[in-house]
């Protein structure tokens, strides 16, 4: 499994709608995705115009399909909400009980 994480910083006071934009218009553009498996949405408590958006793919392949093809437009989407551009980075993921994947051991 891959993920990527997408780091965004809103103008002030626009978090929620930042998330309500996701959940209504980016989540079912993701869930057409071949390989998408699910996405959770973080907003910090400490920095409340901070959104952490980690996706869940099953392969980088299609996680990078989805970035060339379906990314740029979302970017555009949630540009006016945002004080910076979107900071993506992706991942391998080595242990996730929600999706009962275990941590490789060593030999």
């Amino acid at each position: 499994m891959f993920t990527r994480t997408v780091e965004v910083t809103t103008k002030s006071g626009k978090a929620k709608e930042l998330s309500n934009t996701i959940n209504d218009k980016v989540l079912p553009i993701l869930k057409k995705q071949a390989g998408f498996v699910d996405e959770t949405l973080l907003v910090s408590d400490t920095e409340p115009n901070r959104v952490l958006a980690i996706s869940f793919w099953n392969t980088k392949e299609d996680a990078e399909r989805y970035h060339q093809e379906q990314y740029p437009a979302i970017r555009e989407m949630i540009r006016p909400l945002l004080d910076a551009d979107p900071v993506v980075r992706t991942f391998n993921v080595d242990t996730s009980t929600t999706h009962k994947i275990a941590a490789t051991k060593a030999a």
